[in-house]
């Protein structure tokens, strides 16, 4: 955090807490609320309150973990525009915690695999952390925030960054380099994430670069497993990361359009519907 957060000895009132909040969100676009409780001395519960006085000001816009400028509402509304990995998280939180745990119920001691970056795929990496039955396993990464979640899980699990250019907002790592790595390995399981999944044109991502190294990291493994909520179902963007065919399994969730699961069916591609045991049993 900043000087001002860190430095100050003496308890904040709440309105100098939340100047100081408000100066990072700008600062640095996106801030945690376990950032602010660390650097403020106060509970997350009152982080969150913080955070929560904030919005309702019009000063920043709640996301979840954290919050985002309140400029980056317009933003964020452009339809061409590809969101933050932060404003994706935020998202379909539910569908995806239950698409990284059937994803990960299918990882296996000893195993290697790529867990692509990504919202969902990170919920893949936290199931893998809570699953105290495997171990021995090896995972490449080129999402930053996928190594993080896995690092306090080493060395029950080794953890491979892939290297590579920085992608700003997305924590991800691409071209150049990031292909050297996956030219050089082979592993049992790719979990790759997308935007788009269609029966005719494929599974497709909105960023290029991003398209093309997990077209790489496909190449990469024995099985690939493409992991995409409900919403994504009958999308197209610009990156064609591959054909239907080429994966073997969709992970999505039980509230996926069935008519397009049949279609995906049809043309070969096995679809497992993450369900909640609590409702579905």
């Amino acid at each position: 955090m900043t000087d001002a957060a860190t430095t100050t000895s003496a308890p904040l009132d709440a309105p100098r807490r939340r100047e100081l909040a408000l100066a990072l969100v700008a600062e640095r676009g996106f801030v945690r609320v376990a950032e602010l409780s660390s650097a403020f001395g106060v509970t997350t519960v009152t982080a969150r309150a913080d955070l929560d006085a904030l919005e309702r000001q019009g000063a920043i816009r709640r996301v979840h973990g954290g919050a985002v400028p309140a400029s980056s509402l317009l933003e964020a509304e452009r339809p061409d525009r590809e969101p933050t990995f932060e404003e994706a998280l935020a998202a379909s939180v539910e569908p995806k915690r239950l698409i990284g745990e059937h994803a990960a119920s299918l990882v296996r001691s000893g195993q290697s695999i790529i867990l692509d970056v990504g919202t969902t795929t990170l919920q893949i990496a936290r199931a893998l952390r809570a699953r105290t039955d495997v171990d021995d396993l090896v995972v490449f990464t080129n999402g930053l925030s996928i190594a993080l979640e896995l690092e306090d899980e080493i060395p029950r699990f080794t953890v491979v960054v892939t290297g590579g250019t920085l992608r700003p907002k997305q924590h991800s790592l691409v071209h150049p380099l990031a292909g050297s790595m996956l030219d050089e390995v082979h592993v049992d399981l790719a979990f790759i994430g997308c935007n788009g999944v269609d029966p005719v044109h494929g599974v497709t991502n909105a960023n290029l670069p991003e398209a093309s190294v997990k077209s790489l990291m496909m190449r990469a493994a024995a099985r690939s497993i493409v992991v995409a909520d409900g919403s994504k179902l009958g999308e197209v963007h610009l990156g064609r990361i591959a054909p239907i065919d080429a994966f073997d399994v969709l992970v999505t969730d039980a509230a996926a359009p069935l008519p397009l699961v049949a279609e995906l069916e049809a043309a070969g591609l096995a679809v497992h519907l993450a369900r909640d045991p609590k409702v579905d049993p």
